[in-house]
Order: structure tokens, then sequence, then C-alpha cells
């Protein structure tokens, strides 16, 4: 039987790159993402194969969405064997700044977006043993200047996870996580853009002197979805080249 894996946020960036890797792994795969024409562009570079690859359009800041895209996967594919969770929202500045709407937002995608898809996902994921892994970030970890909203977003999802994990561990479904730095992504490329930063100036703190792939970063959430990691749950993976240590 081919394994499924569902991936939120998956027409770009950490989430694009996880599905590329799933699919050279032979899962059917599911991305979900709010943009259909980001969705279509994706599995063009997928490589659109209708048996094995799916685009749901959906908004998981919404919980009967969430129920619906697991529930549409499931149809597609007949089951469920891991679940990704990369949709993220990113936002900076001074807390003086962050208006209610933004708040909604941030909250809404990364941690109601997370905590719904994780609940909508429970049931198909025992029939499997399958596995959830989340995406937070070092400052969910750590902190860090001007970023609080987002810290605080991320820092929810690390501890969702290891709660979800102790809570499902009888099951079994494993519950994971990977914590990356800055990641070259389109929405690092914004974030810079913003600031004024180059990837240099942003590479210059990282004890590695540079940031990660989105591929890296995958290759992460992979291992810990498959069966080489079948004795590891409740785990904050951080991925940032030593920036946390």
């Amino acid at each position: 039987m081919i394994k499924t894996v569902l991936i939120t946020g998956g027409t770009s960036g950490i989430g694009l790159a996880a599905a590329k890797i799933f699919f050279e792994h032979n899962f059917n795969v599911t991305i979900v993402g709010r943009n259909v024409e980001r969705g279509r562009a994706a599995l063009k570079i997928l490589g659109v194969d209708e048996r094995r690859l799916f685009f749901i359009a959906g908004d998981v800041s919404n919980a009967a969405e969430c129920d619906r895209i697991v529930a549409d996967t499931v149809t597609r594919f007949g089951r469920l064997d891991a679940l990704i969770t990369c949709a993220g929202l990113y936002t900076d500045g001074d807390i003086r700044s962050v208006d209610e709407p933004t708040f909604d937002r941030i909250i809404g995608t990364n941690v109601k977006g997370t905590f719904f898809m994780s609940r909508a996902a429970v049931n198909a994921l025992e029939k499997t043993r399958g596995s959830i892994v989340t995406v937070a970030s070092d400052v969910g970890i750590k902190g860090n200047y001007f970023c609080a909203l987002y810290a605080a977003s991320k820092g929810a999802v690390v501890a969702f996870t290891k709660s979800l994990a102790l809570e499902l561990a009888h099951i079994p479904i494993r519950v994971n996580c990977v914590a990356p730095g800055d990641v070259l992504t389109p929405m690092t490329i914004d974030q810079l853009k913003r600031s004024g930063e180059s990837v240099d100036d942003l590479s210059s703190v990282y004890p590695m002197r540079r940031i990660a792939t989105a591929e890296e970063v995958a290759e992460a959430i992979y291992f810990l979805s498959s069966e080489r990691a079948s004795f590891i749950t409740g785990a904050i993976l951080s991925v940032d080249g030593g920036l946390t240590a």
C-alpha cells in the first residue's frame, strides 16, 4: 500500500521542498495552500501525476476547512500516514506596531492551523499508526528582538507538539517538531527586502556562517516522519546551524 502525506503550506518554501522528498520516496502527496495559481505551479514543479499528487485550496485558520482538507485527502488516497504542518506566516516589528487583525492572522495560521489540522488528522493517523511533524522556529525556543508575536506563535507550536506527543503516544501516533533558523525561502527574501539586509548579513550570526536551504529542513521533516525515527516522539529538532546552541 502506498503511503500518503498531507503537507500544509506545500506550495512554496519548506513545504514544497518536503513534498518533493516525500514524492521521491513514493508517497502520495497532498499539498495545501490558499492560492490556486500557486498550487497549480507547485504541481508542475513536482511533476503532475494525478495518481499520486493532489492540491487542495484551503485556509487552515478555519477549523471546518481543516476537517475538509483531511477528509478530501482520505477520499482521494484512501489513507493518511503523515501530516506536516508547514503553513506559517511571519511578521516583525515593535510590539506597539502590532494591531489586532495582524495578531489574529498570525495566531490563526501558525497556532490555530497547526492545532486544528492535527485534530482533524488524528482519526486517520490512528488507523495507519502515522505521525505528525510540526514546524516551529528558533525564536519559538529562544526568542529574538522585534518579533514577539511570531515568537509567541512558534513557542505555542513547540509546547503543543510536546503535549500532543504525550497524549497520542499510546496509539501510537508520533508527534515531533522541526525548529529551523532562517531558511532561504520566499518568506525570508521578503523579510530581507523590508529590512534592507542581505543574506550575508543574516548568515553572519550563525556558527556555520550560512542559513539553511529549504531542502535541508525538508530532509529533517522526512526523517522524523519515517520509520528511522520510530522511537522518537515529542522531540524539537533544531535545524539552525548551531544558532540555539
